[in-house]
């Protein structure tokens, strides 16, 4: 859950390191839908935003953003601390449900289906839209029990034989299966942090998501398990819609094929990522990635 500190709303609350938008547009010569630069659309979608408001009490955290996640991409989402970019992930799966204070205005659809819809229920939505936080958090139980646990409580599974294939499955997927495979029985905690936040993607999976939203995985992780999480994200990509969050412009080349830039809680641009990061079209884009500020 995000953190929060007080504001001068007397009882509101606003997430630590939110900034409120409103930016004043800079020069641009082809600003495209609700003044995004770029083409907020993809091909074959399978979540789709539009015109998303997002406020914490009567502070605007999101303003007006439009934009599609594509089936079988990596869409990476960027920009400086307090841009809005995680507020906006964590309306993809709702899970701004969980602060009080925060209004969620607008459209956004998985496939077909309006996932703020009255009477939807988030419990089967999470399961179709899973998410990976900034730091593994796995339960304090087996790493047998952690991968368990979604296909149990959905009761995706009629037998242990059936459970233990889904478990073998997505610790495969997750790239763990061959370093936990003989200790399925020792508690989650005690792996190592690259190997913690692997066997929270296997937790993820675990229950058959159709989109998986990562919210800066590898930030506190090593360089070398980075990589290995940056090489999984590049093979789940054959069976599933990713969206990240980080604050690396490295990572979001080396990982994604569509780039956004959040700014001041507006999408400022989105893009192919190779263009982003060699012809960007807005200012402000060529100014964060070129280290003018951010």
């Amino acid at each position: 859950m995000l953190s929060v500190t007080p504001n001068t709303l007397g009882t509101a609350t606003v997430p630590a390191g939110v900034i409120t938008a409103g930016f004043s547009p800079v020069e641009d010569e082809s600003r495209a839908i609700n003044g995004t630069v770029g083409d907020i659309t993809a091909a074959e979608p399978r979540m789709t935003a539009r015109n998303v408001n997002v406020y914490y009490g009567e502070k605007l955290a999101i303003n007006n953003v439009s934009l599609d996640i594509g089936k079988n991409e990596v869409i990476a989402m960027i920009g400086p601390s307090g841009c809005g970019k995680s507020t906006f992930l964590r309306c993809m799966n709702r899970m701004n449900d969980t602060i009080d204070i925060c209004r969620v205005e607008g459209e956004i659809k998985l496939d077909d289906q309006d996932i703020y819809a009255s009477g939807l229920d988030v419990v089967p939505l999470r399961a179709q839209v899973g998410m990976v936080f900034q730091k593994p958090n796995p339960f304090p139980k087996s790493i047998y029990d952690n991968v368990a646990y979604g296909p149990r409580i959905h009761g995706l599974t009629s037998s242990k034989s059936e459970l233990d294939e889904i478990v073998e499955q997505s610790l495969l997927k997750a790239g763990l299966w061959d370093e936990v495979k003989d200790r399925l029985d020792e508690v989650g905690t005690g792996l190592s942090g690259g190997q913690q936040q692997r066997l929270c993607i296997a937790r993820t999976i675990a229950v058959a998501p159709e989109v998986i939203l990562m919210d800066e995985p590898c930030s506190a992780l090593d360089p070398i398990a980075t990589a290995r999480v940056e090489e999984l994200i590049d093979e789940l990509r054959e069976q599933y819609t990713i969206a990240i969050v980080t604050h690396s412009m490295q990572q979001a080349a080396r990982v994604s094929q569509r780039t956004a830039y959040f700014h001041l809680g507006e999408l400022v641009e989105v893009g192919k990522t190779d263009d982003i990061f060699t012809n960007p079209r807005h200012r402000l884009t060529e100014d964060y990635i070129t280290g003018r500020f951010g």
